[in-house]
């Protein structure tokens, strides 16, 4: 059976270029192509092989999506593509669980080259020599509901807003925001809200330990 193979990415030339990459990889491929992550979670409830995922799209902007993907589908290879060339971004990446970390300025040697190590069961990254953070490992552990409420947490709003948005009661907020507060070691807001940054490609995040 063919291998097949995801793309989510909301910029068609790019992704044709992904597709001819994965073309060359995977001769046999059945390619996918989306523009959005809602579009990849559909696509793979059909199950897929590989899942090629930019971090900036119309409904997914930073590294939340990955944790949520890799926690609906703990055995899926999926392979990051940015724009982002950070280090710490592909650090954060690799240890939230991505197979492969692609800079959207790679030639396309180099992307045949991460996704031939993704086919072959291995790890792709460009240099880094960032080490492993303890608050996105803290982060990562928050279930997805946690994760939703830490984000709106960072937009500033209200326990009364955040329980409309989530069709919840406040008191069901209050419940996820204090287990947000211990599983991430703050006392305030505005540390969780902090800590959230670290999830962002755009920007470098500050030392915001909480300790």
């Amino acid at each position: 059976m063919a291998e097949r193979i995801i793309i989510a990415d909301d910029h068609p030339l790019f992704r044709t270029a992904l597709s001819h990459a994965v073309g060359k990889v995977w001769p046999d491929a059945d390619i996918v192509e989306t523009g959005s992550a809602a579009a990849a979670r559909e696509q793979l409830a059909d199950n897929a092989d590989a899942l090629l995922l930019d971090l900036h799209m119309e409904d997914s902007n930073g590294l939340t999506v990955l944790m949520d993907l890799r926690q609906e589908h703990p055995a899926l290879p999926i392979v990051i593509v940015s724009a982002s060339e950070e280090p710490r971004v592909y650090a954060a990446a690799s240890q939230l669980g991505a197979a492969a970390f692609i800079p959207k300025s790679s030639s396309l040697d180099e992307m045949r080259s991460a996704l031939s190590a993704v086919r072959d069961g291995e790890n792709w990254f460009p240099q880094m020599d960032e080490a492993a953070d303890g608050d996105l490992q803290r982060i990562a552990n928050l279930t997805p509901a946690q994760r939703r409420i830490l984000g709106q947490i960072r937009e500033g709003l209200l326990n009364k807003q955040i329980a409309y948005e989530l069709d919840i009661s406040e008191a069901t907020v209050k419940a996820h925001i204090t287990a947000i507060f211990r599983k991430l070691g703050v006392v305030s807001r505005t540390q969780a809200a902090m800590l959230a940054t670290k999830l962002d490609v755009d920007q470098p995040s500050a030392d915001i330990s909480p300790n």
